[in-house]
């Protein structure tokens, strides 16, 4: 992408094409270990049982969902830009009883459309890869926690086991675009995910731009072998 106004415009659009396929082709690709990601991410709020908790770049929900699930007190705000995304996550959630705590906004990450101090948590599932500015969305998630409150990241890594690392680089850009677009229908959106894994930070690089942007206890681990990365930052 040129510009940061162009990769907006170039994810939202890529999003909206394939939200109706989005948590099947989820499920599939990751051999529902995506299931289990969520589930940790969750498990790291569970000091706050009670109170809101932002989902940033919340999607279908999915997250949002687990949130709600592991903590019947809490209230989730989650926050799309992509609204088609959102829609499809409260077609799927039907008359679901947790959707009542569960408000979908239509907003920006880099811009959260919430005051400062409101959230004793914030979560990200794979979302902080796409933000056209990943600087100013860590300040905006730091700006609206209250001191004390928790961000979890949940990112997609690179494998560094030499013995992995092949099978899965295979995977990633051969294999799963090609099903992934017989499914959606847009595999060029696939062949996105691959080149923005390839191209994003370093766990390191990461964890220090959430020091910069003033988190503290910031910490960061590996899950599955390295395929993802979750990131804990404390304000």
């Amino acid at each position: 992408m040129n510009n940061a106004k162009e990769k907006k415009k170039f994810v939202k659009s890529k999003f909206a094409t394939i939200s109706h396929r989005y948590d099947l082709l989820n499920s599939v690709l990751s051999f529902q270990v995506d299931r289990y990601w969520r589930w940790v991410v969750a498990r790291q709020l569970r000091e706050y049982p009670a109170g809101s908790v932002l989902d940033v770049c919340a999607g279908t929900m999915p997250l949002s969902l687990e949130l709600s699930r592991q903590a019947p007190g809490r209230d989730i705000l989650a926050v799309d830009f992509c609204e088609d995304m959102l829609r499809a996550g409260l077609a799927k959630m039907g008359r679901n009883r947790q959707r009542n705590r569960i408000l979908p906004v239509c907003g920006d990450g880099e811009q959260i459309p919430a005051l400062d101090a409101a959230f004793w948590g914030v979560t990200v599932a794979f979302g902080v890869r796409n933000l056209a500015d990943t600087e100013q969305g860590l300040r905006e998630m730091q700006r609206v926690l209250k001191p004390g409150g928790k961000l979890v990241i949940l990112e997609f890594s690179r494998p560094r086991n030499p013995l992995i690392k092949p099978f899965y680089n295979f995977y990633l850009n051969r294999m799963l675009p090609r099903i992934a677009g017989a499914v959606s229908g847009d595999q060029n959106a696939y062949e996105y995910l691959a080149s923005s894994i390839a191209a994003f930070y370093e766990p390191d690089e990461l964890a220090g731009m959430m020091r910069v942007a003033g988190f503290t206890k910031v910490s960061q681990r590996p899950l599955t072998f390295g395929i993802v990365s979750i990131y804990i930052g404390v304000k």
